[in-house]
């Protein structure tokens, strides 16, 4: 069991990983102004929490 809830931590954490990747290249590839600082106020959620 302990096992297992360390491989569902690692898991969980892979993907918050990959989300704030996905989410990263989104914001540097967008043109848009305002869509630009709402990925940006979204990356800050990610990284600072809230």
């Amino acid at each position: 069991m302990l096992v297992e809830l360390i491989e569902n931590g690692i898991d969980a954490e892979k993907r918050r990983q990959q989300e704030f990747f996905d989410l990263a290249e989104r914001f540097r590839n967008e043109t848009d102004p305002q869509e630009a600082k709402r990925l940006g106020d979204q990356l800050g959620r990610l990284v600072f929490g809230g």
